[in-house]
């Protein structure tokens, strides 16, 4: 059984200090649960590295072919070259959801109101069964030790807000009440990819961390420190969920006005369904049907319930958690169709005693459309799926490391900062953009960065060429640039900014020079007489 650390007891003064408290929550984690579900299907031995893909890269990877150097996001021919005796398996949702259904089922013995997720991570309440087990210590040890009867090695965390709580399961620590937004502070913005459901709310939340990255907000202690009304408009309604959660809160405030009701639709089965597939069109009609009241109410879920009873009386229920809230009724119909396959299945003996007469969806936690984006560009639809295929069209045709995509890494000047990898591969920087850089190119920098420098030559009033000599010093003062026969008046120009990097290498001192010419601006990189542009500004 794992063991639980906690963090150091907060002082009675410090606690209280924020007006609204996070709901207290308790996060279980099965790591790489979709590997996991894939070694329970006998799809793969458990002893051998293992990695999941969905047709463009790895989307999920085993601890053993992690140590092999394997990495999720890798194309599979390169996860391949890395690690010959690497397993393959192509990813299934409904696969990972059936597998974890007993999972799901030993939690709810334990505490109720048990919430999934997403296959792996289940959450809870964690206040009334700490009231009833006397600590948060015995709750975790028993979440633990019942999902180690079913088989699955499970980590738990408990914390302020689900954010917290789901960072804390991953390091299996528990963070006193009220400690949350310190837990947090210090951390990566891009943890908050981990609150995510489905690849389609991952991506929008990468585009938004992305965004906070280049605005120089790099951890979460930077994101919780800004004005509430400084974010809604900048970064609309996902921007402000992410400051909540950076902050240990709850991803929505407290309502203060009577919520919207539940919208529910049902159904009899007759004849009674006891396969998958009858029981899955009597589910895609009614998401249909749920989906058209919450359009025509203008109204998202958060959270769907879905309830099946039996010919015998019995009684099935499961909840998830939505990101956004307006999910399509295809997306709606395969969360239901992939609980009832893990009911049907009967995996450990849970299988239904008798056929599925009644099933009914539930749309809980019900709020105003408006309330909710989709995103600062919109949802990630059909258009850019279609353009991720054509961009692994194109690799076959002319090469892999012909399509290249950038990652922005640490590094001195504007072409330093910035790494090309073959599309499909993970965008990993080599180098810490968050590391000291003495030296550094300051800001602005320049939109445009040609693939190769492009030659130029730098003169002064006389149609001197102004040389660099010892140190970085300018022997003249830049008047005129040639550039392709070109020449532009300077009427403006700072720096320069010597940079030597490499010395032990053979690396050879350079120059850097802003000049303003006209109606354009161009970053210069000099060494003795010889100039070149390494970039345009806008």
């Amino acid at each position: 059984m794992s063991a639980v650390t906690s963090m150091p007891p907060v002082a009675p003064q410090e606690r209280g200090r924020t007006a609204e408290q996070a709901t207290r929550l308790a996060v279980l984690w099965v790591p790489d649960w979709p590997v996991v579900a894939a070694v329970t299907e006998g799809l793969a031995e458990a002893h051998l590295p293992v990695a999941l893909h969905d047709g463009r890269g790895l989307v999920a990877v085993s601890a053993q072919a992690r140590a092999e150097g394997v990495r999720r996001g890798m194309r599979r021919r390169t996860a391949q070259g890395v690690c010959p005796e690497l397993v393959l398996v192509a990813a299934d949702e409904g696969r990972d959801v059936r597998a974890f259904e007993p999972v799901m089922q030993a939690l709810e013995e334990v505490a109720p109101d048990v919430l999934l997720l997403r296959p792996g991570v289940a959450v809870l309440p964690a206040r009334g069964p700490v009231r009833y087990l006397g600590s948060e210590a015995a709750l975790a040890e028993l979440l633990v030790g019942a999902a180690a009867e079913v088989g699955a090695e499970a980590q738990v965390g408990l914390a302020d807000g689900v954010l917290a709580a789901m960072l804390a399961a991953r390091e299996q620590v528990h963070v006193p009440p009220g400690r949350s937004a310190e837990f947090l502070a210090r951390r990566d913005v891009r943890d908050l990819v981990h609150v995510t459901t489905t690849r389609d709310s991952r991506a929008r939340l990468v585009e938004l961390v992305d965004l906070f990255r280049r605005l120089g907000l790099a951890t979460l202690g930077d994101v919780a420190r800004l004005r509430p009304a400084h974010v809604g408009p900048r970064f609309g309604a996902l921007g402000l969920q992410a400051h909540r959660l950076a902050q240990g809160l709850d991803a929505q405030p407290p309502q203060v006005r009577r919520a919207e009701p539940d919208i529910t639709v049902q159904a009899d089965l007759d004849p009674p369904a006891h396969r998958v597939d009858a029981a899955a069109f009597a589910a895609r009609r009614l998401a249909e049907e749920l989906q058209t009241s919450m359009l025509r109410r203008g109204v998202v879920c958060a959270r769907l319930r879905v309830h099946a009873r039996t010919e015998d009386g019995g009684s099935l229920e499961r909840s998830w958690r939505l990101d956004g809230g307006a999910l399509t009724a295809a997306e709606l119909t395969d969360r239901v169709r992939w609980q009832l396959e893990g009911w049907l299945s009967g995996r450990n003996g849970q299988r239904p005693s008798a056929p599925l007469t009644f099933l009914e969806l539930a749309a809980e936690e019900v709020s105003p459309a408006a309330a909710v984006s989709d995103g600062l560009w919109g949802r990630h639809g059909r258009g850019q799926a279609q353009a991720g295929r054509a961009a692994l069209r194109v690799q076959g045709l002319i090469g892999a490391d012909a399509v290249l995509a950038p990652v922005l890494q640490g590094g001195r000047s504007p072409r330093d900062r910035v790494r090309l990898v073959a599309w499909g591969d993970e965008p990993v920087a080599l180098r810490d953009p968050r590391a000291p850089w003495p030296g550094q190119i300051p800001s602005p920098l320049p939109a445009t960065v040609p693939a190769t420098p492009v030659p130029a030559r730098v003169l002064d009033d006389d149609g001197t060429p102004v040389v660099v000599a010892d140190r970085g010093v300018l022997h003249g003062m830049p008047a005129r640039v040639e550039v392709h026969r070109r020449r532009y008046e300077v009427t403006g120009w700072a720096g320069p900014w010597p940079v030597h990097e490499r010395w032990w290498a053979g690396g050879r001192p350079r120059t850097y020079v802003q000049v303003v010419c006209g109606e354009i601006a161009l970053l210069l990189a000099g060494e003795g007489d010889s100039w070149w542009v390494e970039g345009v500004y806008d």
